[in-house]
């Protein structure tokens, strides 16, 4: 690991807990955000051996008809196969863990954080980041806010949340814990403290 690491921070939650909200306010403070689902789109763009990895395990029929990933029929086909979404996991995840420890060591503030909504299904492989913080709301919280917000019927809902680690397996990774089951603007106040936390222990550590 390299020498220069910053101080680390993952920040996770469950489906519709919030995590873009408390992300948007953590780079409102300057912090350099990398996030796990963009680079998972960033590792099987054309050209990638990520996307060439995919086509030799699901055949060309996962593309479209400009050559990209059509992540809808991919998504569907992995939503009814859990083999077929192990391999595709396979593929995707050790890239993505790449794509973030290297620009984890090379980012030049003061701390870094890393948005990885499946933290926990994957935490074996980011025991090197210093810190944890889980964006938390109640599971019926989540299951409300995941039907309003894509449109989806009760039990598609529950179907998907099902496929995610437990709210309480998520909390006893925590360091920190920010409460998203009120208002949006209650994570201002929540964000900041944090805020200087982290840049508290961040000088701490240099």
């Amino acid at each position: 690991m390299s020498k220069t690491m910053p101080f680390t921070v993952a920040l996770t939650g469950g489906i519709a807990s919030g995590k873009s909200a408390v992300e948007q306010r953590f780079k409102a403070h300057g912090v350099h955000v990398l996030d796990a689902d963009q680079a998972s789109r960033v590792v099987v763009e054309v050209g990638n051996d990520g996307l060439a990895a995919i086509v030799a395990a699901f055949g060309s029929e996962v593309l479209d008809a400009k050559g990209r990933l059509d992540r809808p029929r991919m998504r569907e086909r992995v939503f009814v196969d859990p083999t077929a979404r192990k391999t595709l996991e396979s593929i995707v995840h050790p890239r993505v863990r790449q794509w973030l420890l290297e620009r984890a060591q090379s980012d030049e503030g003061p701390y870094v954080m890393l948005a990885i909504p499946l933290l926990a299904e994957n935490i074996g492989h980011y025991r090197w980041v210093d810190r944890i913080a889980v964006v938390d709301v109640p599971e019926a919280t989540q299951l409300q806010r995941l039907m309003q917000r894509d449109g989806m019927d009760e039990d598609l809902a529950v179907r998907i949340l099902a496929t995610q680690t437990s709210r309480t397996a998520r909390l006893a990774l925590a360091d920190d814990v920010i409460d998203n089951n009120g208002p949006e603007s209650a994570l201002e106040s929540q964000v900041a403290a944090l805020h200087q936390r982290y840049l508290a222990l961040a000088a701490a550590r240099s």
